[in-house]
């Protein structure tokens, strides 16, 4: 006799390490954290050698410089160009002088054109600096583990201890980032949701947050 499928009820948060979002940390299951920095980029390929030999020795500055562990992510996603290509179209069709409305309308067909034969990416960057649950004391949970699903210690206090650990590292990153010509800003509450849904929900409309 053929068994009855069970559905599959489990949602992708049941696969999601993370337990919250506050403060500007991200707090996963195991009572460890992480904070983010989207920082800028340079086109390395613009510069002179100079350039390049004066921003490989101030990137090796700051490797050498750092006591922490760091991750280093990069987010390629497909550029939408919608937008913009409406805004030609609308300044071509507002246009009295018709040199200027073809020179639009060419422009327009040259975009148009390099989008499908070139993928278009936007890429963003961005630095992880973790917190360890090690770093929230001794505890037996944490320690030696725990067959229990749940945070270690409460979170008020997962939260401060991490705060007080990953905020001097935090400063400390963004001031090597502006050595090598870089701004650097640690992503809030709402900057990490939206990240983390859209990895999670590719192509999804993004959630609006509540004020």
């Amino acid at each position: 006799m053929t068994k009855p499928i069970v559905p599959i009820r489990s949602s992708t948060q049941t696969f999601i390490e993370i337990e919250d979002i506050d403060h500007d940390i991200v707090l996963f299951v195991d009572g460890s954290a992480a904070l983010i920095i989207a920082t800028t980029a340079v086109n390395f390929g613009l510069l002179s050698e100079k350039e390049q030999e004066s921003l490989i020795f101030a990137y090796a500055g700051l490797l050498n410089s750092l006591s922490f562990p760091i991750q280093m992510v990069i987010r390629s996603q497909h550029k939408d160009i919608s937008a913009y290509m409406k805004l030609l179209e609308d300044q071509e069709g507002k246009q009295k002088n018709p040199k200027l409305a073809k020179s639009i309308h060419s422009y327009r067909g040259f975009i148009q054109s390099t989008v499908k034969e070139k993928q278009v990416l936007d890429k963003k960057f961005y630095l992880v600096i973790p917190f360890s649950s090690l770093e929230l004391g001794v505890s037996a949970h944490v320690l030696f583990g725990s067959k229990k699903r749940g945070l270690p210690y409460p979170k008020p206090y997962i939260f401060e201890r991490a705060l007080t650990i990953l905020t001097p590292k935090k400063d400390h990153m963004v001031r090597l980032l502006g050595r090598l010509g870089l701004r650097g800003e640690q992503l809030t509450n709402e900057q990490l949701i939206k990240l983390f849904f859209a990895n999670y929900n590719p192509g999804a409309p993004l959630p609006t947050l509540d004020q």
